[in-house]
């Protein structure tokens, strides 16, 4: 009887003993309710969200294509500088058609150019004799030297380059227009003879009229400043007066509208 009555009742505990772990386990907690939405509705909303997927990490090739440079990217890096910054330049890229590729702009190299002309065209105040008064341009052509002449019998000396060989003139003009960083319209006898110019270029360390520019009367003749200060001391021009841009800021700042020129 015993061994009958304990075999029955085997059942009963192992009910009994799933029963009180269910229990301690949560499993018959009352349902999460949420108003206005069902119970399965609640289960979806209150599960643990998915793991986020995290995104590939790119390859070191296309990081160092796209990483900026110092100005916001190589290309205007190489606008700015004339390079690209070390970086940029890990990464092979595609070039542009050769049509479509931008020059890195650099003005042209002043530095040392004393070195390089001569002393006799270096700015220098000299003693003159020349029976003008203070106050007048003098320009002696066969010399290449431009005189602005100062009281007490001194001048201010400067090295010019002048007009090649039938350019040259001779006369009195006043100035009649004073200009900073001129821009330069090449009359039409010039593009006669050069049809390759531009037909305007804006002022600029590029703009062969160089830094400042003296209007002569109501001719085509300036004296200006030059981006080859090289060519001082030469017949070179088409018969404007040219001169070094830090000598021909000088002499702007000396003259006014209305000074006298004399170009011998």
């Amino acid at each position: 009887m015993r061994r009958r009555a304990f075999a029955q009742a085997a059942p009963l505990r192992a009910l009994t003993t799933a029963f009180c772990l269910a229990l301690a386990s949560g499993a018959f907690a009352e349902p999460r309710v949420v108003p206005g939405i069902g119970e399965r509705e609640a289960a979806r909303l209150f599960a643990a969200p998915p793991a986020p997927i995290a995104a590939p990490e790119p390859a070191p090739a296309a990081v160092a294509a796209v990483s900026p440079g110092a100005y916001g990217g190589g290309f205007i890096e190489l606008l700015v500088t004339g390079s690209t910054p070390s970086h940029a330049r890990r990464a092979p890229q595609a070039q542009a058609p050769a049509h479509m590729q931008l020059a890195a702009y650099a003005p042209p190299q002043q530095a040392n150019v004393q070195r390089e002309i001569e002393p006799v065209f270096q700015r220098a105040e000299v003693d003159y004799g020349g029976g003008e008064r203070p106050g007048t341009i003098v320009v002696d052509s066969d010399n290449k030297l431009l005189y602005y002449v100062l009281a007490h019998g001194r001048a201010m000396r400067y090295g010019i380059g002048v007009g090649r060989p039938g350019f040259t003139w001779t006369g009195v003009k006043p100035i009649t227009r004073k200009a900073q960083w001129p821009d330069w319209t090449p009359p039409a006898e010039m593009l006669a003879r050069r049809p390759d110019l531009p037909r305007h270029m804006a002022g600029g360390p590029a703009n062969p009229l160089g830094a400042r520019a003296l209007y002569l009367g109501g001719s085509l003749y300036r004296i200006h400043g030059t981006n080859e200060p090289t060519t001082i001391g030469q017949n070179v021009s088409s018969g404007c007066i040219r001169m070094m841009n830090e000598d021909v800021v000088d002499l702007y700042d000396r003259v006014h509208v209305g000074t006298r020129v004399v170009v011998r």
